[in-house]
């Protein structure tokens, strides 16, 4: 197992659009522990894929910090089914942006249809903190940053936060 480096705003490869794993062999299998390990050790809810330089459709999520019954797992080829509920704005970060936090608007309900790594397909059905995660890693996948979401005004606001973050400070 090894530790991946997480790659920050400003990385192209955070703005490319994932594509399907077709193959679950044992390099897939292998990257795909080696994402959960390196979000469960940096201490994230989640890490898509792209974010430790790799444009795979898959990411690892880890809610266990809220509730303790929650295990690692990681989610391979995720496709929203369904999306609804309320609007509801609250703070996010990313391991790509680190000490910035922003408040986010997201459903906060969501299905997607996804695969494990045995191949078999099912469904997963999320709300609250989980939806709002899912959306934000699938966002990755599909080459959109949370500031993606944010207002001109928002932007604006937090410029200097973005240019100190690409040159690799913490902000």
């Amino acid at each position: 197992m090894s530790l991946l480096p997480i790659k920050v705003y400003g990385e192209e490869v955070l703005r490319e659009k994932s594509v399907n794993i077709e193959n679950l062999d044992g390099e897939a299998v292998e990257f795909l522990e080696n994402l959960r390990q390196t979000m469960v050790l940096a201490k994230g809810l989640g890490l898509a894929a792209n974010q430790v330089g790799k444009t795979v459709r898959a990411f690892a999520i880890d809610l266990s910090q809220f509730d303790v019954l929650a295990e690692p797992k990681v989610i391979i080829n995720p496709e929203i089914m369904e999306i609804g509920g309320d609007i509801v704005t609250a703070e996010e970060g990313c391991l790509s942006f680190p000490g910035l936090y922003q408040n986010i608007e997201r459903s906060d309900k969501v299905t997607i249809k996804s695969i494990n790594l045995d191949g078999k397909e099912y469904l997963f059905e999320a709300s609250g903190l989980v939806a709002r995660v899912i959306q934000h890693e699938i966002d990755h996948l599909d080459g959109v940053l949370f500031i993606d979401k944010l207002t001109p005004a928002q932007r604006t606001l937090i410029k200097r936060k973005l240019t100190r973050i690409k040159a690799g400070e913490r902000v």
